[in-house]
């Protein structure tokens, strides 16, 4: 058995690394909101922690779907009648674990042997620096030189921001920690006076900031996975999504087989086997004893700059938690059919997950 829970704030509880954070309001809302989807991806007799289980019971029972998993929708209150004994060997599954979360769950009396260590966390939160996704892009670029792009460098102070700025001239920079969309800038040679306070803010607070080169995107794609902590890595399926100014706004719902189609009519298979191979292989490893969980590799098909083909930029981010690329694929329908588009949906006082007919 696992307890599931919906905490959308986790990008940015790791970003300030405090035990007691609190996430803005919008964040706090979506956890609301939103609180039942764990129980989409869940299995029978699963719990799920919510903030309201009359209005998550609710949300839940009018979402259209057909292979809704029976669970229990329980709150903090519940859990801090000590429901769970101190020999309990239920499966803690955030949607991302960070200090603020953990945090959480102790004062609500799970015992500290289901929860992972500080130094667990610690290594979690290592291991979602973009520094990771650097190591990640040049494994997978060495292998598939010719089919790949991609270039990513860490600076430290403004001076050497601007010396990648001078020889790329239109860069994405990007924070060490961030989520989707809030860390990431667009500068096109000449830098404005609010974007050059952010990064300065950002390499204050965070250390260091990314640059990268701007490329022509064409689509957004992911490969989700789930790590067994002890360096097996299976993989679940793809993910097609669509992003605004480099925030999560919607994903395909179809079979792999469609969403294979879609991808090779840009990239072909044997690059998307080798790619996908060579994660697990080079992820494996890394995450061996540090991390057990779900995660994603966001990637995108980039057009050549003469105009002649397209290539897979492989790793543009590495997310070391759910995504809604999980989520997605919980959905996705498994014969062919009309796709669909699965969003977030802010309607008049609250989020709504919404299936809808697909562009």
């Amino acid at each position: 058995m696992k307890l599931h829970l919906f905490n959308p704030e986790h990008d940015l509880a790791l970003a300030t690394n405090e035990a007691h954070f609190t996430a803005p309001h919008a964040a706090r809302e979506l956890r609301a909101d939103l609180g039942f989807i764990p129980a989409l991806w869940a299995s029978d007799g699963d719990l799920v922690l919510v903030d309201d289980v009359a209005a998550a019971f609710n949300a839940y029972r009018r979402f259209k779907f057909d292979r809704k998993p029976e669970v229990i929708f329980i709150a903090k209150d519940d859990l801090a009648t000590g429901v769970f004994s101190s020999d309990a060997h239920i499966e803690i599954a955030p949607w991302g674990w960070d200090r603020a979360i953990a945090t959480q769950l102790k004062s609500m009396q799970i015992p500290e042997h289901l929860l992972p260590s500080d130094d667990a966390l610690q290594h979690i939160r290592r291991l979602s620096h973009r520094q990771t996704s650097v190591a990640l892009l040049h494994a997978l670029r060495k292998q598939l030189p010719q089919s790949t792009v991609g270039e990513r460098v860490e600076c430290r102070c403004m001076m050497e921001v601007h010396q990648w700025i001078d020889r790329w001239h239109h860069v994405v920079v990007k924070a060490p920690w961030s989520s989707s969309g809030r860390g990431v800038r667009y500068i096109h040679s000449e830098m404005e006076t609010n974007t050059a306070g952010w990064l300065n803010n950002m390499i204050t607070r965070q250390g260091s900031i990314f640059v990268e080169p701007y490329f022509n995107k064409v689509k957004d794609f992911g490969m989700e996975f789930f790590s067994d902590g002890n360096g097996r890595i299976d993989y679940w399926g793809l993910s097609l999504f669509k992003t605004i100014n480099g925030a999560y706004a919607g994903s395909l719902l179809a079979t792999e087989e469609e969403k294979e189609t879609a991808l090779t009519g840009y990239i072909s298979k044997d690059v998307i086997q080798t790619v996908c191979t060579r994660i697990q292989n080079q992820m494996g490893s890394l995450l061996k004893g540090r991390y057990a969980g779900a995660f994603g590799v966001d990637m995108m098909v980039v057009a050549e700059k003469d105009g002649n083909g397209f290539v897979l930029h492989p790793c543009v981010e590495i997310n070391l938690r759910r995504t809604m690329g999980h989520l997605a694929l919980a959905l996705s329908p498994k014969e062919s059919g009309i796709p669909k588009l699965m969003r977030i949906c802010y309607e008049g006082t609250s989020y709504r997950l919404r299936i809808m007919p697909a562009d």
